[in-house]
């Protein structure tokens, strides 16, 4: 899932459920690289291909991997009665495999031993591998557990998140509608807690966790691409992964060779299903400006909220639904300020060229 928030540090982060925030496309993180942000019709690129094709293609990838992302509560329904920790621990094991084959056809091994070996790369990997481990047991825990709704609600409160680090950490100056969107995605959090009886703890920790990682993925993105990125932060987790495994087959809790051949290749095709939609977001994050990508992140969200509501029939109280409310308010006065601040940098840009120009 992908976050954006505004315009200047982490509140122009983009930022993915799983994955992942805004730099080259480093795991879960795209560049702000815009090909034909400005909208130039057909004008070809250096590389010879249109603009508008490139635009088609990089909204078709975005779709694909948010729309993977939204469905992805579906995908761990079918895996059950798999346990969250043996979901995890898989997906991380298998996606280990599925990297080193995609490294292996690509050639990129020198590129990821460089990663490996370079400290100001692998120290910050290490602890996105940490943070995106706490998010994916958070939210397979919610979704295997009855709370699907909920972790919706984590994603669609992390650019708020996002604008808190940049305030607090970054220390950046929020403009009038980010300060409003902030301040009423607070009164919604307590509408919350009083639906939910008590705080709304899956949705925080999935925001935070997943705004954190954004964070720190942003300081190393320009140094790595998705895929080696990707592949330091399961080696990270793997040795972990496998021990665990390992402790659920021994006290006989792992459902992986114990259910049929069936249940064994969904469990192995997480590898495959955790790294392709993060692919995906790289090749949208190449070809889109920050505005589309931004646009296009809540869609996840959106589908996961359908899916909990229509395919697992959980609960939506008034309150609940007042809560949710509140919160689409935040994030329409964080759009609105985005698409402003965007158009209004365009602008600013235009006139220098013209002013360069004479």
């Amino acid at each position: 899932m992908r976050n954006i928030a505004g315009s200047g540090g982490v509140g122009d982060n983009v930022s993915t459920p799983d994955q992942i925030a805004a730099n080259p496309p480093s795991s879960n993180q795209p560049t702000t690289t815009t090909v034909g942000g400005g909208g130039t019709g057909g004008s070809p690129q250096p590389g010879g291909k249109p603009v508008r094709s490139e635009s088609t293609a990089g909204i078709l990838f975005g779709i694909g991997a948010y729309g993977l992302w939204g469905l992805l509560p579906l995908y761990f329904f079918i895996l059950m009665p798999a346990s969250a920790v043996e979901i995890v621990a898989n997906r991380i094991v298998w996606s280990l495999l599925f990297c080193a084959l995609l490294i292996t056809i690509t050639r990129a091994w020198r590129v990821f031993g460089a990663a490996v070996k370079d400290r100001t790369v692998f120290g910050p990997l290490a602890l996105a591998a940490v943070l995106i481990a706490i998010n994916w047991l958070t939210y397979t825990f919610g979704v295997t557990t009855g709370h699907a709704v909920e972790t919706s609600l984590g994603y669609f409160i992390n650019p708020l998140v996002s604008v808190l680090l940049g305030v607090f950490v970054l220390k950046e100056k929020l403009r009038p509608l980010q300060w409003a969107a902030v301040g009423i995605g607070f009164v919604a959090v307590g509408v919350l807690t009083f639906s939910y009886g008590q705080l709304p703890w899956i949705a925080l920790i999935l925001a935070f966790s997943f705004g954190l990682y954004g964070f720190v993925k942003k300081r190393v993105g320009p140094k790595v691409d998705a895929l080696t990125s990707l592949s330091v932060e399961t080696v990270v987790l793997a040795p972990f992964a496998a021990i665990t495994m390992v402790v659920l087959g021994a006290t006989g809790v792992q459902t992986l060779t114990t259910l049929g051949a069936g249940h064994f290749w969904l469990l192995v095709a997480s590898g495959v299903i955790t790294a392709v939609p993060l692919l995906f977001f790289g090749a949208s994050a190449r070809r889109l400006p920050m505005t589309t990508i931004g646009l296009l992140q809540y869609f996840a969200p959106v589908l996961q909220f359908i899916v909990a509501l229509t395919v697992f029939n959980e609960t939506m109280t008034t309150a609940r639904w007042i809560g949710f409310c509140v919160v689409w308010l935040a994030l329409v006065l964080l759009t609105i300020d985005m698409l402003r601040t965007t158009r209004k940098n365009s602008v600013l840009k235009k006139q220098a060229r013209l002013a360069a120009a004479q």
